[in-house]
This record gives C-alpha cells, sequence and structure tokens, in this order.
C-alpha cells in the first residue's frame, strides 16, 4: 500500500464549542457506519481508558441503545510485545522474538532511589532524611528520570551544565545526579528491571515503526491527544501517513492570526498542538473540521455558538499581539462577536467555598426538574468537588467523583494511617480515640458493645488529664480506679465511686483484649532502628485483629470495595518491595507510609449518577454535558500553581533540554477552555477560601477584560436560593411564603413534673438554680454532664482541687502547733497533691512557683489566725439539712472548705478561691448563696461533728500567686446574719416556687448576671438571647 501525502487530510480538528467524543463517534459513524464490518474493525487511539469508556457511551447514545459491533479502542500508550510483533515492526538483527526486561514496579524504585539519596546524604555529612522526606526526594527523582526518558534525553548532557553557573546547593545537586547516573543503570541491571517509562517508549517507537513498513489494511484514528510525549507524537506522525489513518485534534485554534501563532509560549493553550503541527510536518491551514457544522447536531450534543471560539482565540491572544484586543471592544463587528460569544455563560462570585459548593450543587438539582438534561462539576479543587458531593445528599443525591480519591481520605487509608498514627503517638487520647472510633474498627466484637466500651474508656481514661503513655499507662490508671474511697468521703461519692470502680473493673478486662491486638506493634517503637518490612507485617496484623467482628475476620471487613482491594494492592507491593529499603527508626513508620499511600488514587467502578457528574479537567477535556460548571476559578487552582523541581532549577533544565515547568500552565488552558466551549456554562469562583483573599483565574480575567461584564449572566439569584434553603419553612400556614426570615425564637422554658424535680441539691447547685435553671434541669433531670476534654492539660478546676488537697492535709496534720518549717511541710504537701500533673510543663512553670507563693502567704496568716487565738475545727466538712416545702422535705447539702472558731466562740467560715471571688454586690443581691447557705447550716448544727453556733464571719481566702499571694475578703460583721436569714428565706421560697408545676426552668433569666454556660448550646441562647437583653424573662 502507498502512504499517504500529509498534503492530503488527514489531520482533523473538533473545535472546543463541540463534545469531543460525541462528535467524534458521529464522525466515525459516517464515515464507517454503512459497513458494519468495517466499522468493528476501525482502531481508535484515545489518550486513556477513561478516553475510550467516554466515547463507549457516545456510541451507545448514537446508536440508541441498540446492540452492535464497535470499533476496537484503546489508550494511545498501551502497547505491549504482542502488538509490536502484529504490528509487522522489523525487530532488530531480524529476531522473532522481542523480549524486553519487565518494568521496574514503582515502590521498589521509589525504596532504590531512597537508599542511593540517603547514602548520598549520609557521605556529605549532613542529616540524613527521614523516611518520609527520603521517599517523597525519591518520588520527585523517579519523575525526573521519567522526563528525562520521556524526552530522549541522556544524563550524559549534564556534562554541558557547568556547576560554577549555579549556587552552592544546585552544585550539589549536581554532584548527586552524576552518582545517580553512574549507579541507577546498575541497579536495573541487579534487579533485572528497566525503567517503565524507558520500556513503553521502546514499545512504542517499534509499534510505529512497524505501521510505517506495513500500514494496517484498516481505518486507524488516533484522537483526543495533544501530542505532548515525543513518542506519542512520533505515533501520531505515523497515523497520518497511513492510507487510512486520521489524527482528530482537540480545539485547534484554526482561526487565530498567522502573527499570533508565531508568538505562542509553553504557556499558551496552543503550544503543545503547535509542536505537534511542527512535528507530523502539517500546516495549520491543512487541518479541517472532523465534522461539519451541519453534522454537529446530528452528534445529540449542545453546541455553543462558533463566535465562542473566535472570541477564545482573540481573548488568548499571547502578550505580543494583545494589542489586537481593540478590534473587538471598538469595533462593532467586534461587539457583536463578543456579545454572541457571551451567549450561554453565566458568572458568579460568591463569599467563600460553602456558598460556592452549596450554588453549584442547587444548579445541578435544578438540572433534574428537566427530564434527560445533564451537568457536570469541573474543577482541579478536590476539596471544593468533595464539598458539592456533600451538599447534593441533601437531596439523597449521590455523585462520585470520577477524579478520583486519594487513598488516604477513604475509610481504609484512614484506618492504616490512623493505627500507625495511634501506636506512634504512645496511645494519646486523640489519636487512640481516633482509630478505636473509626467505623471498621470493631476488635473482634460485635460492632454495638465495641463501641459502648471505647465509650467506657474514653469517658473513665482518656477524658481530662493524660494517663501515663502506652498500654501500661491505660491498664495502670484502670487499676487505680479500682480502689476504693476513703472512708471519710461522703456517703453520695462513695455510691458514686462504687459504680466507677465497677466500670472499671469491666473495661480492664476488656482492655486486656484490646492491648492484646495493640502490644506487639507497640513493643517495636522502642527500638533504634526496625526493617520496613518487619513493622508493615506488624501493622496489618494490628489492623486485622482490631477490624475483625464477632462475625467477620478483618481481612473480610478490610480488603473489599474500591478502597479496600486498592489498599491491600499498595500493602502487596509494599510487602514485595520492602526488602529494598534499609532500616529506619520505627518513628517513621507513620509519615512514610502516608507518602507511599499519598500517591494513590480510587476512582469509582462505576459512576454515581446518570446525568450529574464531578469531574477533573482531565475528564472534561473530550465530553461535555447540557450544563458545564468550572469551579474554583482562583489562581492556584486554575491553573494550579507549579511546584519546583528540588533537582532542577528552571534555567538548569532548559540548559539541559527538558521542558519548562510552564508548559503544564498550557495543557491547563487547553483543557479550561475545552470545558468553557460548552452550550451552557457556569464560570464560578469563591471571593475567600478559609478566611483568605482571592485571586480570580488568569484566564478569567482574560475573558472578563473584553467581556466586560454586561455581557454576561450574573445569576444573582443562585445565592438567594441557596441561602433560602438553610431558613426555617413556615409549616402549614395557608398564604405563607416557603421562604422566610428566622425568629425571632422564645427561650426554652421546659415544666417537668414536680415529681422529676430534685430534692437534693449541693450549695453551690442552688447558685446554678438561682441564675440559670435551665442548665440545672440538663443536669438533675436530663441528666447530662459536661464531659472533660480529651487529653487535657489541668485547668483552674484542677488547680483548685490540687490547693485544697495540700492545704486540707496541712490543717488535718498539725490541728494544734505549727511546726517550725511549716513551709516546707506544706510544700511536700502540695508536691503529693499535684503529683504527676508537675511533669507538665504548663503546670511546673506556671502553677508551681504561684504555690510556693501562696504556701508561704498561708502559714504567715496561719500564724496570725493561730496566735489570735482561732481554732480550725473543719477542714473539707460536709453538711446535710433538710428544708420542708410544699412537694416534701428538700435536702441541702455542703462541704466547707474550713470552719474555724474565733476567740470569742463564734464560728468563721473560709472558702478557698482560686480564682475570682464573688463581688459584695452580689453577695448581697442574692446571686452569691454559697457561704451564706452554709452560715445557715452551721448556725443549725449541720455539720458533721461541729456543733450549732453562732457565725461572726464569711472569708473568701483568694489564693492566686501573685503580689501579695493572697488577699482576704469579709462582708461587714454585722451583715453576716443579714444574708444568713436572707439566704434560708431565699431557699425557701425557690423550693416552694419550684415545687409548683406551672414554674418553668429558665435559661438565663437574668441575662447580664450569667456569662458563658457549659449548657447554652441546648438552650440555643444565640437564637433568643438578643430579643431579650433588655430585661427578664417574662
Amino acid at each position: 500500500m502507498t502512504r499517504r501525502k500529509y498534503t492530503e487530510t488527514s489531520v482533523y480538528t473538533i473545535r472546543s464549542g463541540v463534545s469531543f467524543v460525541d462528535a467524534l463517534a458521529q464522525g466515525v459513524q459516517d464515515r464507517y457506519g454503512g459497513d458494519p464490518l468495517m466499522f468493528s474493525r476501525v482502531t481508535i487511539l484515545l489518550p486513556n481508558r477513561r478516553a475510550a469508556r467516554s466515547l463507549r457511551d457516545s456510541f451507545l447514545r448514537l446508536s440508541g441503545g441498540k446492540a452492535q459491533m464497535l470499533p476496537r479502542m484503546q489508550p494511545i500508550g498501551d502497547v505491549d510485545e504482542d502488538e509490536v510483533l502484529l504490528s509487522g515492526a522489523i525487530l532488530p538483527q531480524g529476531s522473532d522474538d522481542l523480549t524486553l526486561a519487565p518494568a521496574i514496579p514503582p515502590l521498589q524504585r521509589q525504596m532504590l532511589l531512597m537508599n542511593i539519596i540517603r547514602r548520598w546524604y549520609k557521605a556529605q555529612g549532613e542529616n540524613i532524611p527521614n523516611g518520609a522526606q527520603a521517599a517523597i526526594l525519591a518520588r520527585a527523582l523517579g519523575q525526573l528520570l521519567d522526563q528525562v526518558q520521556t524526552h530522549r534525553l541522556s544524563f550524559a548532557q549534564l556534562e554541558t551544565l557547568v556547576p560554577d553557573d549555579y549556587a552552592a546547593h544546585w552544585q550539589q545537586t549536581l554532584d548527586f545526579l552524576q552518582i545517580l547516573i553512574e549507579s541507577w543503570p546498575d541497579v536495573l541491571i541487579a534487579t533485572g528491571y528497566m525503567d517503565a517509562v524507558a520500556r513503553r517508549d521502546h514499545l512504542m517507537s517499534l509499534f510505529a515503526e512497524g505501521w510505517r513498513q506495513r500500514p494496517p489494511e484498516t481505518p486507524v484514528i488516533a484522537a483526543g491527544s495533544t501530542g505532548s510525549i515525543p513518542a506519542t507524537r512520533d505515533l501520531l506522525k505515523v497515523v497520518a501517513g497511513l492510507p487510512m489513518g486520521h489524527v482528530v485534534l482537540p480545539g485547534l485554534a484554526c482561526d487565530m492570526d498567522s502573527q499570533s501563532w508565531d508568538q505562542l509560549d509553553p504557556t499558551h493553550p496552543q503550544y503543545t498542538m503547535k509542536q505537534l503541527l511542527s512535528h507530523m510536518d502539517v500546516e495549520r491551514e491543512d487541518v479541517t473540521p472532523w465534522l461539519a457544522e451541519d453534522r454537529v447536531g446530528a452528534a445529540g450534543c449542545a453546541s455553543a455558538p462558533v463566535q465562542r471560539d473566535r472570541f477564545f482565540q482573540y481573548a488568548f491572544r499571547p502578550a505580543a499581539t494583545c494589542q489586537d484586543w481593540v478590534d473587538l471592544t471598538d469595533s462593532e463587528e467586534g461587539k457583536k462577536l463578543v456579545k454572541e460569544a457571551a451567549v450561554g455563560v453565566t458568572r458568579l462570585d460568591v463569599p467563600g467555598l460553602r456558598e460556592e459548593a452549596g450554588i453549584i450543587a442547587l444548579m445541578m438539582r435544578e438540572v433534574l426538574e428537566t427530564p434527560g438534561k445533564t451537568a457536570a462539576l469541573v474543577t482541579p479543587d478536590r476539596n471544593l468537588a468533595r464539598r458539592v458531593g456533600m451538599e447534593l445528599q441533601r437531596w439523597d443525591i449521590q455523585v462520585d467523583d470520577s477524579a478520583g480519591t486519594p487513598l488516604l481520605n477513604t475509610a481504609v487509608g484512614r484506618f492504616l494511617r490512623l493505627t500507625a498514627e495511634m501506636i506512634n503517638e504512645d496511645l494519646a487520647p486523640v489519636a487512640l480515640l481516633a482509630a478505636l472510633k473509626h467505623p471498621l474498627c470493631a476488635g473482634g466484637e460485635e460492632l454495638g458493645l465495641f463501641r459502648k466500651n471505647v465509650r467506657r474508656l474514653e469517658r473513665l481514661v482518656l477524658r481530662g488529664p493524660r494517663p501515663a503513655p502506652g498500654v501500661r499507662g491505660i491498664t495502670a490508671t484502670l487499676k487505680a480506679m479500682v480502689s476504693p474511697a476513703a472512708e471519710d468521703e461522703a456517703e453520695n461519692i462513695k455510691e458514686r465511686d462504687k459504680k466507677q470502680r465497677a466500670a472499671a473493673v469491666a473495661c480492664g478486662a476488656w482492655w486486656q483484649g484490646i492491648a492484646a491486638h495493640i502490644a506487639p506493634f507497640a513493643a517495636i517503637m522502642p527500638a533504634e532502628e526496625a526493617s520496613f518490612a518487619e513493622l508493615l507485617q506488624t501493622h496489618l496484623m494490628m489492623v486485622e485483629a482490631l477490624a475483625a467482628t464477632s462475625t467477620q475476620t478483618g481481612a473480610e471487613r478490610l480488603w473489599r470495595g474500591e478502597d479496600g482491594i486498592e489498599a491491600a494492592r499498595l500493602m502487596e507491593e509494599l510487602q514485595l518491595a520492602a526488602e529494598h529499603m534499609g532500616p529506619l527508626p520505627p518513628s517513621e513508620y507513620a509519615a512514610l507510609l502516608d507518602v507511599f499511600m499519598g500517591g494513590l488514587v480510587v476512582r469509582p467502578a462505576y459512576g454515581g449518577h446518570a446525568r450529574l457528574h464531578i469531574w477533573g479537567p482531565l475528564e472534561a477535556r473530550l465530553q461535555h454535558t447540557d450544563l458545564m460548571i468550572l469551579g474554583g476559578l482562583n489562581e492556584g487552582i486554575w491553573p494550579p500553581e507549579t511546584s519546583p523541581d528540588p533537582w532542577m532549577s528552571r534555567p538548569m533544565r532548559e540548559k539541559f533540554g527538558l521542558p519548562p515547568l510552564e508548559e503544564k500552565i498550557g495543557l491547563s488552558a487547553h483543557d479550561f477552555l475545552q470545558a468553557a466551549g460548552a452550550k451552557d456554562v457556569v464560570m464560578i469562583r469563591s471571593e475567600k477560601v478559609d478566611g483568605a483573599p482571592t485571586v480570580r483565574s488568569r484566564w478569567l480575567a482574560r475573558l472578563e477584560a473584553l467581556w466586560q461584564g454586561d455581557n454576561l449572566s450574573a445569576g444573582q439569584n443562585w445565592q438567594d436560593w441557596y441561602m433560602a434553603l438553610d431558613r426555617l419553612i413556615p409549616a402549614g400556614v395557608p398564604g405563607e411564603s416557603i421562604v422566610g426570615p428566622a425568629g425571632p425564637y422564645a427561650p426554652p422554658a421546659p415544666c417537668p413534673p414536680v415529681a422529676a424535680r430534685p430534692r437534693e441539691l449541693s450549695v453551690t447547685q442552688v447558685q446554678t438554680w438561682m441564675q440559670d435553671p435551665y442548665a440545672l434541669y440538663v443536669q438533675k433531670i436530663l441528666k447530662l454532664s459536661v464531659l472533660d476534654p480529651l487529653d487535657a492539660d489541668p485547668g483552674a478546676l484542677e488547680k483548685g482541687n490540687f490547693i485544697h488537697a495540700a492545704l486540707e492535709k496541712f490543717l488535718k496534720t498539725y490541728p494544734g502547733a505549727l511546726p517550725p518549717n511549716s513551709v516546707q511541710q506544706l510544700l511536700s504537701m502540695g508536691r503529693d497533691a499535684f503529683g504527676e500533673a508537675l511533669a507538665r510543663p504548663t503546670v511546673w512553670a506556671f502553677w508551681w512557683p504561684r504555690y510556693c507563693q501562696i504556701a508561704a502567704w498561708f502559714i504567715e496568716k496561719e500564724q496570725e489566725r493561730r496566735a489570735a487565738g482561732c481554732q480550725t475545727i473543719g477542714a473539707e466538712v460536709w453538711a446535710r439539712q433538710r428544708f420542708p416545702g410544699p412537694a416534701g422535705d428538700f435536702i441541702l447539702k455542703a462541704k466547707a472548705d474550713r470552719i474555724d472558731r474565733l476567740q470569742d466562740g463564734s464560728l468563721s467560715i473560709i472558702d478557698y478561691k482560686t480564682g475570682k471571688e464573688p463581688s459584695a454586690r452580689q453577695l448581697h443581691a442574692g446571686y452569691a448563696p454559697q457561704l451564706p447557705l452554709e452560715a445557715v447550716m452551721a448556725h443549725d448544727g449541720s455539720f458533721d461533728d461541729i456543733p450549732a453556733g453562732s457565725v461572726s464571719e464569711l472569708a473568701y481566702w483568694r489564693l492566686h500567686g501573685g503580689d501579695p499571694a493572697g488577699e482576704i475578703k469579709t462582708p461587714e460583721k454585722d451583715s453576716v446574719d443579714e444574708l444568713r436569714r436572707k439566704a434560708a428565706d431565699g431557699l425557701r421560697d425557690l423550693i416552694a416556687a419550684f415545687d409548683r408545676q406551672e414554674t418553668p426552668y429558665l435559661s438565663k433569666p437574668r441575662p447580664g448576671v450569667l456569662g458563658y454556660g457549659d449548657y447554652d448550646h441546648l438552650a440555643r441562647v444565640k437564637e433568643w438571647i438578643g430579643s431579650i437583653e433588655a430585661g427578664d424573662h417574662q
């Protein structure tokens, strides 16, 4: 057969305003559909497997769903040895066999490169990168190797780079690359592999040569490729010269003026295709449309007007010819082109990422109102894509992100990384709970029972101050809880302690089973070094044991589904490659595993929705939907930031012969224009992301400079409609709009039955009862209590408890004469009270010095009081007293910090305050009833082992450790009896009021008295507080 001359039509284009795969399918059908046998023998080469699937769907739509034999569709670089032999290529030295070394597995290559990198750093006497850093450098080095081989360069050309021309660190890099080119070929020979890129390019070259020598007798169509890879360019050139060969280019700018065409730089969307045409010896004028305009409608796809394509070519002119923009802005013909190009384009700027995701989801949901209509979000921003997917779940719509999900962000990936971090952090509370609460964690039990046990461990051990590290620390904490309460504790404390001990015993038995799964992996961590194979194997044994349930093995639960299969494949490859990695500190394992998983993406096997899609720019390059939404149109997203090459600077790359990093911007710009060419397109961006202002995409800035805003649809209602979704919708109100302003709302006012109301409270709870009854309702009736924070540093409460415990011990140890070394004794008791908390930097650096000041001040005051005849007769002493009420007796309880008998025989009640004491105004207004109520109980003889007596002093000892270290504040002596009587009367009135069914438990009845409360979120205070701040509840 004779080869076609390039002057004949063999190179075509499909303009960006038409769905590429739909037009391609229509063109194939028009040319070969009349002969079903020939139709099935057509070979179509496409950029990737995803494009092949899209084209297959297009043929299905074109046939109306009827069964038919389709052309052979395959990725353009998917060539193996058999296909080379079938192509008719003449093999070297006339051999009938084509035997190439297998491609080196990527992970094995990465590990071998890691070893080379770490050895070099060690030889240089520099800090050796840790495992994760070395893996990242090895990945970048592998990419450099691939680029060198892809562009058919040789590392021997490094000699052209003169080290003295570059900074010192680049000189060191050149030295390393010289070592690499000397050692890497030997490594490949020793392992029996060859680089995958070199192998692919060799096969593609032989394949192209086979077609060149023996052209196929059936049609060959290479479509959708821009020829950015030299081997692909060679193959496209061969296809264009075949007797029945066709090359179909996506979105070639046929109408661009020649001056602009000659000035294209690597950042321009047409740059790679210009390079391709030059390589093929094809003039742009010889490229013809694949499908005539009158056939575009037959392709079953909506098409944008031709004017849009022409406008884009104007807008994306290189800087050297941008002065011709005035032709559009000044002439009537240009203005008409601008206006017609804007038809079908909507532009939206929204405040933030939440609004952007919500509006996009609303637009996609609206599309479903029209039967058969389709929509797609196109964005490189995977965070935005995830947010849109979640917003669509508002309407129970599942849409998969076809660009895939990083393995790290899948369920199995997260479980693998969380369990590794759990061990790496020595079972720190947050890391431990994150792993144990993962949906895949079951510990060999029924899932519900396991969750219950985890919550019990959380409440008993992990909330509050951190336990000692490791398995032993949690075990020791649980054992300590089993010891009974002291004999002098109140009965309610003893009862609570009894329940806690029972829970600790049950939790301890359960924890031993979990610890058995964790211990082998945790035992490796203290070692200086371990093999990666041992760490990986032990980790996998642990995760499989933790993932098991009572009915399924861990392997059955983990290694299934799309993410499980991908993770299992990775683990298998890591196990096979692990022998090639040297030993590493176990503490580096978790971060290294993150790096290995970070390079993998899990893609859905099947689409989540038939009419709605979320695509990356690569997926959208060759296909359109009825509505295309281009999201995240900000710099850094469109185009993505160009990451610097750690192994070669830009000048080094240029001199070496590698393409500039900016070439990726040109490819991304081409993807943008392919998507923006759809008939109906929305361009949307967020003005702020994570609170930081954004900069609109440079491409959007170019378009808007010519569109000038007036010609675009603003789509302003979308934001109002989205915000309306979160407003309260009045239910069943005739004639009312379903969209209206929210509120105002009334504060909660629950009125539980009197029988359910508490009949026993402490004096501090009475204060809550007065100031925020709703908080007491939640605590005592709903039985909801505030959880301590996880892994908490000791807070103000713990600080107060430590100081109270030390002072209590001192007073009980020395009720009479004080020892000569009183301060030293109190400091020693303080160390015992602070205990392990002293090991925390914040406690040792801030609290302990203040306690030392408090101890000296306290002893000084104690000496003065004892010299004046005061005697401490109670420290941390309990009291209980009954008060009659309409619904029965009410019990008041209290625990006084200290009660002294003064020289005149009267009583002094002392309250230690490590925080702020109440003001005199609050005390007299009744908002701080603690000490006055304790005075009532002391006057009536309700304190244990303290006879009834007159109370003449109420004192707040403020212990803050400043200068001075403490202060004593007391109300006037004459007012103590008045405070006592008012407190007793107020309590009786309170009891009587809440013994009435109609009395509600209001939230913050006097908002100005009380600040933030632990239960404000349950009372939804922010929804109503503004309407009542001027006064009390009515």
